[in-house]
């Protein structure tokens, strides 16, 4: 699944840490979300476009996410 984590971090200029450690995870995690390698919870996905005052929506890409 395809984000904007990495983008908005650097406009904020956060390193990975600092967003993980705002969101309560790991640096790892926050790494493998952004490059794809794993998908986040829905409450872990709430508190980063949280944290970034936007939706979930507006940050994690679900074009790819097939239907049920």
């Amino acid at each position: 699944m395809k984000t904007r984590i990495r983008e908005l971090r650097k406009e904020r200029k956060l390193s990975q840490e600092e967003l993980a450690l705002a969101v309560g995870t790991t640096r790892q995690t926050i790494t493998s979300i952004e490059v794809g390698k794993y998908t986040a919870s829905l409450v872990l996905a709430y508190k980063i476009a949280h944290y970034f005052g936007l939706s979930i929506e507006e940050v994690f890409d679900f074009s790819d996410v097939n239907e049920l």
